[in-house]
């Protein structure tokens, strides 16, 4: 990134990345619940119907299962489809669209179709938009095989991922906080895109490796400050994709400090934290002083009330126990 990158908003980064890659290609085009008229639930599709005309920013009807499919032939076909689902528990009814047929066509083919599409999806909790639309699904996608997972965190990853998601031959699920629509922040240029399966050291650090992706990258390096209050200096590495995991960046930091923390906003049982904490212990056991934790929303649905939704997320306050229950603790040798 350049010195005289733009400041932008997480909303206003994902716009430059769409109506870039639109007059790059023209085989990409929009397709979404609201998103041409209206510009979409969260004005991310602002001004690109003006732009590019009704056959390119296509407003659909409340179908999810029917434009996810519609998008999916058009992948076959040959264009590059960007599919808008409104907010990610919508997935839900297209679920066998994407699970079925966009993450198996290719292998199914012997590979002789791709699926070059991409499905944006805002999710996450804090709004006090309750049990039916705060999810963060984050984990279902990623059991997929076929799937390519992005979970962007800053306008900058927001903006390179997204690029790097539409010029990819294989169908990718982006995965976009909807708490962090406002976030501002400086982005690359039209060829700074961000490649997948490549994580980044947020904040670097001596003393426990702290793993977070999308809105909980924010929750983590908050809980950095705080720790490092106390003379505790943590490592903050954020994935930035599931589908392809880096690994080897997660390990090489876990070996280095000997402690690891995961930090996940979804659901505690089979979730990302646990997938991710299972291949740290067969890659990093050897190394470990203490057993790696994890911090995730509360196992149950999402409360309306306020106060309740926030107890029920992650916070500051959570990682730093997390984090200092992790110091106290050491492996039995």
């Amino acid at each position: 990134m350049s010195a005289d990158s733009a400041t932008v908003t997480y909303r206003e980064a994902l716009n430059q990345a769409l109506r870039e890659e639109m007059i790059r290609d023209e085989s990409v085009f929009l397709m979404g619940e609201d998103i041409g008229h209206f510009e979409g639930a969260f004005k991310v599709t602002k001004g690109l119907l003006a732009e590019f005309g009704e056959e390119r920013v296509v407003d659909t009807p409340i179908t999810e299962a029917a434009f996810t499919g519609l998008g999916i032939g058009a992948a076959m076909a040959g264009l590059r489809p960007v599919i808008e689902i409104m907010t990610v528990n919508f997935a839900l009814v297209a679920m066998d669209q994407i699970v079925s047929n966009a993450s198996k066509i290719h292998y199914m083919f012997g590979g002789q179709v791709s699926v070059p599409m991409v499905i944006r999806m805002p999710g996450g909790a804090g709004h006090q938009l309750s049990a039916q639309h705060s999810h963060s699904l984050d984990a279902m996608f990623t059991h997929v095989p076929g799937l390519k997972v992005a979970v962007p965190a800053t306008p900058d990853d927001a903006k390179g991922l997204l690029k790097s998601a539409i010029r990819d031959d294989d169908p990718v699920i982006l995965l976009e906080s909807e708490g962090l629509y406002g976030k501002k922040g400086p982005v690359g240029g039209e060829d700074d895109l961000v490649p997948f399966g490549q994580a980044v050291v947020r904040r670097p650090g001596r003393d426990c490796t702290v793993i977070a992706s999308s809105r909980m990258v924010w929750v983590a390096l908050a809980a950095a400050e705080q720790l490092a209050t106390q003379g505790v200096e943590v490592e903050v590495i954020d994935p930035r994709t599931f589908r392809p995991l880096d690994l080897d960046t997660l390990a090489g930091s876990v070996r280095r400090t000997s402690r690891a923390v995961v930090v996940d906003e979804g659901w505690p049982e089979c979730g990302i934290a646990a997938g991710v904490a299972a291949h740290l212990y067969e890659a990093c056991f050897d190394w470990l002083d203490a057993p790696i934790a994890r911090v995730n929303s509360a196992d149950v649905p999402m409360p309306y009330a306020k106060n309740l939704e926030q107890a029920a997320i992650p916070q500051p306050a959570d990682v730093v126990a997390a984090v200092m229950s992790t110091l106290a603790r050491e492996v039995p040798r």
